[in-house]
């Protein structure tokens, strides 16, 4: 099932409000460091590749399936232009295998900060990277939380978004989050569970296929709750 983030038409609109699908939209647009922590992945092995190695050998042999280079408890970060930190990168280990041209890393960790303060965590056992860094997959217990910031800069304790499942891909070129197996979403008073996901930013739309469910708290003037809009007694 696909639903555009256009104003659906007006059969439409008392079953799913068009302020939500807006809502659930811009913030899982606010996902998109997670591609430039992606691209931080990726840059790792263009800083191995480019040191000196100790050694030139006439003639290398034929790659295997064993990790040339391993990084262990470590943590890379990402400094925008103004010096403030825009992510990290962290995992108990890190290792490239040259003959796929491609990075794992165990219990990786993810640490992404908008322009508006606003923080992105994601966590999963196991993180995948081509060399680039332009697809990031994670695998296992896969948790991505944004948090709001209050006045003082400080994250609110409580998630404004979080999104869960066993798998999710980050592709920075296209600018999609997809995963092919189920996912949860949870925003404000709305619960939602899909067999398989996919939010296409460039294009604005929210892919949903297979058995789809969800639960919509509202409140008592009919609109759907939100972390922005609570409960009145």
């Amino acid at each position: 099932m696909a639903t555009t983030l256009a104003p659906p038409p007006a059969a439409a609109r008392a079953r799913v409000p068009v302020p939500w699908l807006w809502r659930l939209q811009s913030l899982l647009s606010a996902y998109l460091p997670l591609l430039l922590m992606a691209a931080l992945a990726g840059g790792t092995w263009w800083l191995v590749k480019n040191t000196p190695s100790a050694e030139d050998q006439a003639e290398a042999p034929p790659p295997r399936h064993e990790p040339d280079y391993r990084m262990n408890d470590f943590s890379l970060e990402r400094v925008g232009a103004n010096g403030l930190l825009r992510g990290r990168i962290e995992g108990r280990e890190l290792r490239h295998y040259p003959d796929t041209d491609t990075l794992e890393i165990d219990e990786v960790r993810l640490r992404a900060i908008g322009t508006d303060g606003s923080l992105t965590l994601a966590t999963a056992r196991r993180g995948v990277s081509n060399s680039d860094g332009s697809d990031m997959q994670l695998y296992g217990d896969v948790l991505v939380q944004r948090f709001l910031v209050d006045a003082s800069g400080a994250p609110l304790p409580t998630p404004q978004l979080v999104v869960r499942g066993e798998f999710l891909q980050a592709l920075s070129n296209s600018e999609q989050l997809r995963s092919h197996l189920p996912v949860t979403i949870d925003y404000g008073g709305a619960h939602l569970q899909a067999q398989t996901f996919l939010y296409d930013h460039l294009h604005a739309l929210l892919n949903y296929s297979g058995r789809t469910t969800g639960r919509f708290d509202v409140g008592p003037n009919g609109r759907v709750l939100s972390p922005a809009a609570p409960a009145r007694k």
